[in-house]
């Protein structure tokens, strides 16, 4: 398998594997017209397998959405073929349409208002803004 090397963009690591497609969708990278490689268990020293993801251009995405899904990823950013920046990735304080309220009485699945979590806790706890329902993943 040949996949060409990144000139500029962003290289996303050590996800679990298995959750790359999630990243993928949480970033709305389908909606981008630059190139994007998903490599799925793909071998690793640290786990058995994991995924990543190849985007090749220098895009404006929060990265720190892929921290909720893959807390221990890793984002290298490329510029004329040199890794500059390790970036470790924090938790975002809210998340906004990345997750559904798993309450069916909120209101955020009745009417047609945003799903919003908000960060409650250092263990990664997210919490509807309006019902402080848990988020389930």
């Amino acid at each position: 398998m040949n996949i060409d090397s990144i000139e500029n963009g962003y290289v996303i690591d050590h996800i679990p594997a298995g959750k790359g497609m999630r990243v993928y969708e949480v970033l709305r990278l389908s909606e981008l017209k630059c190139q994007v490689a998903i490599i799925t268990n793909a071998k690793s020293q640290k786990n058995t397998t994991k995924d990543i993801i190849k985007i090749n251009e220098l895009i404006d995405i929060d990265l720190n959405l892929i921290a909720y899904i893959a807390p221990n990823a890793t984002v290298n950013i490329i510029k004329d073929n040199v890794r500059v920046e390790k970036k470790k990735l924090t938790l975002p304080k809210t998340l906004k349409n990345v997750v559904r309220c798993p309450n069916p009485r909120c209101i955020s699945n009745n009417e047609s208002i945003d799903h919003i979590f908000t960060l409650t806790d250092d263990n990664g706890t997210y919490r509807c803004i309006y019902c402080e329902t848990k988020a389930k993943y």
